[in-house]
């Protein structure tokens, strides 16, 4: 399916964007209906959990999907979205079609329904939601070692990085000293995946600070 944009102004904020999400996931057939369970939006593109039930009770049967232990099937959705001249507009994809964004927070992925293909596109894109979700929020001054050496624009690489900042205008944006050249880097999210900490900054502020975390820690 291609985009679709709204002309008459009916979604202006998140709270428009969500009841229309909601809507979109809730509908009546002659044998089926659906309902949302939960949305949440990351950046523009909004992650739904919609569960199926069949209107006579019995178990939904699928090809894709374990039926749970009440009957009905949760599945993943994705919405794409942006707003066109103000207008706003969404291209939505259940999770078997193999969408790109997969930032769904572990949070809705706990409330789909088992996979019955472990290699299915679905099962894929929910192994990407959880890789991203274990990215860890490094803190100035830590060492890392990334999973696979970075190709930069220069042509050269780098492995080993230290977590820095540098300043434009009043304000402070995060990049990377690299180790083997001492030089600096932006780097993507998705560029830490499988990283390493070599060693955490809080722990070598001092003997006493690193013996006092360790306690909190522990």
């Amino acid at each position: 399916m291609g985009w679709l944009f709204y002309t008459d102004g009916r979604v202006q904020s998140y709270a428009d964007e969500k009841a229309e999400i909601a809507r979109l996931c809730t509908f009546e057939g002659d044998r089926r209906k659906t309902e949302l369970v939960k949305a949440c939006k990351v950046g523009s593109t909004w992650y739904a959990a919609a569960r199926v039930a069949n209107l006579d009770g019995t178990p939904v049967e699928d090809a894709t999907y374990v039926t749970d232990a009440d009957g009905s099937i949760t599945f993943g959705a994705v919405f794409l979205t942006r707003y066109n001249d103000g207008c706003w507009g969404y291209k939505d994809m259940e999770e078997s079609a193999g969408p790109v964004e997969s930032r769904a927070p572990l949070s809705l992925l706990a409330l789909l329904s088992d996979l019955k293909d472990p290699d299915s596109y679905a099962h894929a894109w929910r192994q990407r939601c959880r890789d991203w979700a274990t990215i860890p929020d490094y803190q100035e001054g830590d060492r890392i070692k990334l999973a696979a050496p970075v190709a930069l624009t220069d042509g050269s690489t780098c492995l080993i990085v230290t977590v820095t900042h540098y300043r434009r205008g009043r304000q402070k944006r995060r990049c990377y000293r690299i180790e083997e050249t001492g030089g600096l880097v932006r780097l993507s999210k998705a560029s830490l995946a499988g990283s390493e900490l070599l060693s955490s900054a809080k722990g070598e502020a001092s003997p006493v600070l690193a013996e006092y975390l360790a306690g909190r820690d522990a």
